[in-house]
């Protein structure tokens, strides 16, 4: 059956839609309402009284005085890993940490010029770690022993161990040389959070 051409009746969009057209001038306002009590400045809440010790210029007891001091509290989940690699440390000494515990500096900066033999170009952005820094850092960032987000870098390192992915030695020996300064928590597990 042939179309019938039927002929529209022009109507416009007001008499098509109860709904009302929205102005976007100065008078059209919409403000979200607040079942909240006003909150205080920022200003009042970071200013803490500081001492000044006396052999210090004008100019910096001024900054020091003027300046907010921010209280620092570890993220939540640095302390679940901080946790979790507390109690990876207290499990019992296998083969492979013990070899681990055997290795010197010296294999370690061993390790690292293979590592960095590997690249074509020098790593530029970490003239200022340590080794055990870049150690520590290339580990995270190799996807192969799987994720390092939200889990401690010697967990993750015994957890690609028992999935026999070959995790370096190395790496195992600068986490179980445990200094102040080592983390468990990847580098970009920080970043993230």
């Amino acid at each position: 059956m042939p179309p019938t051409n039927r002929r529209r009746v022009n109507t416009t969009a007001s008499s098509r839609s109860s709904q009302a057209t929205l102005s976007f001038g100065s008078k059209s306002r919409i403000t979200k309402p607040s079942a909240t009590a006003p909150a205080k400045k920022s200003k009042d809440l970071n200013t803490v009284t500081t001492v000044v010790p006396e052999n210090t210029s004008h100019d910096a007891a001024s900054r020091l005085q003027d300046s907010p001091i921010i209280p620092f509290e570890p993220h939540v989940a640095e302390v679940v890993v901080r946790d979790q690699a507390e109690t990876e440390m207290q499990k019992l000494l296998s083969e492979e940490d013990k070899r681990a515990m055997n290795m010197t500096e010296q294999d370690l900066r061993h390790y690292w010029s293979k590592e960095e033999d590997k690249r074509r170009g020098p790593r530029v952005h970490q003239e200022e770690l340590s080794l055990h820094d870049k150690i520590l850092r290339h580990f995270d960032l190799s996807s192969q022993f799987g994720p390092c987000i939200g889990i401690p870098r010697l967990k993750r390192w015994r957890r690609a161990n028992t999935l026999k992915l070959n995790p370096p030695l190395e790496v195992l020996a600068v986490l179980l040389k445990q200094t102040d300064d080592t983390k468990q928590r990847a580098y970009v597990d920080e970043l993230m959070s």
